[in-house]
C-alpha cells in the first residue's frame, strides 16, 4: 500500500503550526514541526518529507533563505510558503526558484488540501529490468499515470531497493542478471520486505515448483509483449 504522505511545518507560530498538523493527521497525514529555519534545515538533512509548508517570517534565518537550504539538500524539495507580511521580492525569489506556490495567512483548510491533493503521488513504482528499451518504453507509460517510476537493470540492485524502503509496487522480470527475479521475489518475501509484485516473463517455459508457487503470491502475472494499460490496471490494483 502506499505509504502516508510526510509533511514538515516550519513555522514560529506554534498554535496555528499545532492546530494544522491536527487537521492534517487526522486524515491520514505524518506531520512534523519546526519553530525555526536553523531547525527545519537540520531536520530537512535527517528525514524525507514529501511536501514543506514554510512560512517566510522566520526567527533567524527567514523561510526563503531556508527554501534554497532545502534545495540543496533535496533538488526537488517541493515546498509551499505561507506568509502574512508583504515580502513580494524574496517570494519571487522563491518561485523563480521552484517553489509551489504561496499561501496568505489567514488561509482556509481547503487551500491547504488542495495542495496536497495536487502533489498527492500514486506510489512508486520499480521496474526491475535488464532491457533498457523495455524500462524506457513503459517510463512514459507509468509517469504520465501519476507513478513515480524507479529502475533497477540487476536482480541486486532491485531487491537492495525494495529493502531499502518507500517502493509501492515491483515490476519484476524473472529473466535478470547477478540474481534472478525469482531468487529477489523469495528474498524479499524471507526478509518480511515484500511488496505487491507483478511478474513479468518474456516467455512461457514449463514452471517449476518455485515459479508456480510465486506466481500465486504474486500480485500479477504479465508475459511480453504485453498492453501497457493492462500493466496500468495491474498497478493501480496493487497499490490500493
Amino acid at each position: 500500500m502506499t505509504k502516508p504522505i510526510r509533511i514538515f511545518i516550519v513555522d514560529d507560530d506554534r498554535d496555528l503550526a499545532e492546530s494544522l498538523a491536527d487537521v492534517l493527521e487526522a486524515r491520514g497525514y505524518e506531520v512534523e514541526l519546526a519553530g525555526s529555519g536553523e531547525e527545519g534545515v537540520e531536520r530537512f538533512r535527517q528525514t524525507d518529507f514529501d511536501l514543506v509548508f514554510m512560512d517566510v517570517k522566520l526567527p533567524g534565518m527567514n523561510g526563503v533563505e531556508s527554501f534554497f537550504e532545502f534545495r540543496k539538500v533535496k533538488p526537488d524539495a517541493r515546498v509551499m510558503m505561507m506568509t502574512g507580511y508583504s515580502v513580494e521580492q524574496l517570494l519571487a525569489q522563491a518561485i523563480e526558484n521552484g517553489a509551489l506556490g504561496i499561501l496568505n495567512k489567514p488561509f482556509a483548510i481547503p487551500e491547504i488540501l488542495a495542495v496536497l491533493e495536487r502533489i498527492k503521488p500514486q506510489g512508486i513504482v520499480l521496474v526491475a529490468d535488464d532491457d533498457p528499451d523495455f524500462a524506457a518504453s513503459i517510463e512514459v507509460v507509468i509517469s504520465d499515470a501519476g507513478y513515480e517510476e524507479v529502475i533497477a537493470a540487476n536482480g541486486a540492485e532491485a531487491l537492495e531497493r525494495v529493502s531499502a524502503g518507500r517502493i509501492d509496487c515491483l515490476v519484476l522480470d524473472l529473466n535478470l542478471p547477478i540474481l534472478s527475479g525469482l531468487e529477489v521475489f523469495l528474498r524479499l518475501q524471507e526478509a518480511g520486505k515484500a511488496v505487491p509484485t507483478i511478474i513479468v516473463t518474456g516467455h512461457r517455459p514449463e514452471e517449476s515448483a518455485d515459479l508456480t508457487k510465486v506466481r500465486a503470491m504474486a500480485g500479477g502475472f504479465l508475459t511480453k509483449p504485453f498492453d501497457p494499460a493492462h500493466l496500468l490496471s495491474v498497478i493501480a490494483m496493487s497499490t490500493r
